[in-house]
């Protein structure tokens, strides 16, 4: 689950198999009970067909919840949270040691989590300049790059565009859903 939507389908599925919840986030429902077999395969079925994938194995589940982490932090406009490394942010929100956390994620996804990191950045700096309502030094600065000059490189090097060139270009290009970037 990557988005408000998201969340609210899980929900209503979840109300319509009469599981009741204590509560749905990105990337993690806690129910109040532990469903029926019948119930799991259901909610696992209901949700593979909504496009969602139901991680039952630990570590997929880790790995979902640092995917989770990477967006929120990247979508973040408190101070306090961007002012932390991601690396340290990881640990304390998964109570992990950062370099498990690296290790299993490299393992699962087939990049680094600094490279996902940078793809979640790049899809978030096309997201700001689609809206055209941020100057490219502050689309730097809200993303935490050193400078524009670095986000550039970055943009350029992912999408084979300057962020001015995908700018004139956005309707045409489209964006990638958040779930389906790194993928």
């Amino acid at each position: 689950m990557v988005c408000d939507r998201c969340i609210l389908v899980v929900k209503q599925r979840l109300m319509a198999l009469c599981l009741p919840y204590e509560k749905v986030e990105l990337g993690e429902i806690s129910l109040a009970e532990p469903p029926t077999d019948d119930q799991f395969n259901l909610l696992k079925q209901d949700l593979h067909l909504l496009g969602f994938q139901l991680l039952d194995d630990r570590k997929t589940s880790i790995v979902s919840q640092v995917k989770s982490c990477i967006i929120k932090y990247i979508h973040s406009d408190d101070e306090t949270v961007l002012n932390k490394k991601l690396s340290v942010l990881l640990s304390e929100k998964l109570n992990a040691d950062y370099n498990y956390l690296s290790s299993l994620f490299s393992s699962i996804e087939g990049i680094t989590i600094e490279k996902y990191v940078i793809l979640q950045r790049i899809e978030r700096a096309k997201e700001l300049l689609a809206y055209n309502e941020l100057s490219l030094n502050e689309i730097a600065d809200k993303l935490s790059y050193s400078s524009v000059q670095h986000l550039s490189q970055q943009f350029k090097k992912i999408t084979g565009l300057t962020p001015s060139g995908y700018k004139q270009s956005a309707r045409e290009l489209g964006r990638r859903p958040l779930d389906q970037v790194g993928s």
